[in-house]
């Protein structure tokens, strides 16, 4: 372990830090999640410095500090790495909150000496461990290096997400941390310890006082950090998703037609797409896949017993669904760019039906979507998730894959300048005409801008200048 540590040039700054803070006497070690994934042999993402030192001394040890959040002992200190790179580590010193009014930070912070204090008012157990780096290396055992207040190394063991200390209170302090249980309780595999559970149960309603945004970035990481089926459940279960999502909810029991969907409902067929997203997928592709099918509730129709061979249908569903994910997507906050993406995979995720029969021009227009790599997966997620037919997701691939830039996306041989120049006159025709000349263009027809403006004359009409 410790060999590959030395090659992380994150874990190198954070024992750096540690070593300089010791040496000017203060206590100083690594403290929450990367001490979790040290436990459990995972590469942390960061390392975090839990300090006795406070900001002011610790922004007067080092020579690049940049006082994030100072007022609760938050410093971030910047040391260049091993590879010459500069790595900035999260410094915070020990401390003891005062009361939390607004269900997120508390209104005031003392700071403290004691690392035990410090360490009573985090959120989770298994979060709440502190390392000795220097005692990693000589013993080459994270667990001897381990201070442990709070029972973390035994909920780790048995795999657990338990609150510390009185569940209920660590939630009114910080409501995210309801999300925050079921996201690492997903992520990692775990349970949620039975009280910790009552408590995000009987504070779920509260869970509105935090941010749009926070909520949205909480359950992004949930979709994308591999085990976004879990994590749905559990939100479920929890009582959370019908606060922060609660069109996902309504997909439960909406049945579909078996000969499509042989696996059930379209929150099982849903929650299939969900265990089928990696581990760092990207984020729209993610939501793309929560919320391809969300219309399908409001435009269920079941099959008439009077008509022979009638089944379910979803008439609209898409259209429907397209401005349910504008408005969830809008009230998570999401930026302009993301929510085009994640509603053009809502869109367009039924189109693959037709693949086979458009027209050239058609499927040309198709593949070139914006990441059109993501309508891909996303159609591959949906068929493998119910019929399992992938011969259509197969052709789509193959075409995209044989298709290059230009034959897809062509410099145009007619422009709006052209048609001017020809003596057309701006107007309500000119799209159509556009459209049509590059459609020509697309499927072989014409090769020069003369072909093209002969083959707009033939189904247009002269100019009226010519006429």
């Amino acid at each position: 372990m410790a060999v590959r540590l030395k090659d992380d040039v994150r874990y190198g700054a954070a024992r750096e830090i540690v070593l300089r803070l010791r040496a000017g006497g203060h206590q100083a070690y690594f403290a929450g999640g990367c001490v979790r994934d040290l436990l459990l042999g995972v590469v942390a993402k960061d390392y975090d410095v839990a300090t006795s030192a406070t900001p002011d001394v610790v922004m007067a040890m080092f020579g690049k500090t940049v006082a994030v959040g100072a007022h609760f002992g938050v410093v971030l200190v910047c040391v260049e790495g091993a590879d010459g790179v500069e790595v900035a580590t999260e410094v915070a010193t020990f401390r003891h909150d005062g009361a939390y009014s607004d269900g997120r930070r508390p209104d005031g912070v003392r700071f403290s000496v004691d690392a035990r204090e410090d360490v009573v008012r985090r959120d989770f157990t298994i979060n709440g461990m502190l390392l000795d780096p220097v005692k990693l290396e000589e013993t080459g055992d994270a667990g001897a290096a381990v201070l442990d207040f709070v029972g973390g190394r035994e909920d780790l063991q048995a795999g657990v997400v338990r609150a510390i200390g009185e569940p209920g209170v660590r939630f009114g302090e910080d409501k995210l941390r309801m999300l925050r249980a079921v996201r690492f309780a997903a992520r990692l595999g775990f349970a949620i310890e039975p009280r910790t559970m009552a408590a995000i149960r009987a504070g779920a309603a509260e869970i509105g006082q935090v941010s749009c945004e926070r909520i949205r970035d909480e359950l992004t990481r949930m979709l994308t950090e591999g085990r976004a089926r879990r994590a749905f459940e559990l939100l479920e279960e929890s009582g959370l998703l019908r606060e922060v999502l609660p069109e996902v909810v309504k997909l439960r029991g909406v049945a579909q037609p078996p000969e499509f969907h042989p696996e059930g409902d379209v929150w099982v067929h849903t929650m299939l797409l969900l265990e089928k997203l990696g581990a760092g997928c990207s984020a729209t592709l993610a939501w793309g896949a929560l919320l391809h099918d969300i219309g399908k509730p409001a435009t269920y129709q079941p099959a008439n017993p009077a008509v022979a061979g009638d089944r379910i249908r979803f008439n609209g569903h898409v259209e429907v669904g397209v401005r349910m994910a504008e408005v969830m997507l809008g009230r998570l906050r999401f930026s302009n760019d993301d929510t085009a993406q994640i509603v053009a995979l809502v869109k367009n995720h039924m189109r693959f039906g037709d693949v086979r029969e458009m027209k050239e021009s058609t499927l040309k227009r198709f593949l070139r979507l914006p990441k059109f790599e993501e309508h891909l997966a996303l159609h591959w997620l949906d068929a493998s998730s119910c019929h399992g037919d992938l011969r259509l997701y197969e052709f789509a691939k193959a075409a995209y894959e044989s298709q290059p830039e230009e034959a897809i996306r062509p410099k145009l041989l007619v422009t709006g300048r052209e048609l001017i120049a020809a003596g057309y006159r701006p107007g309500v025709e000119f799209k159509a005409m556009l459209e049509a000349a590059e459609d020509a263009q697309l499927e072989g027809k014409v090769k020069t801008t003369e072909e093209a403006m002969a083959w707009v004359r033939e189904r247009f009409g002269p100019t009226e200048a010519a006429g």
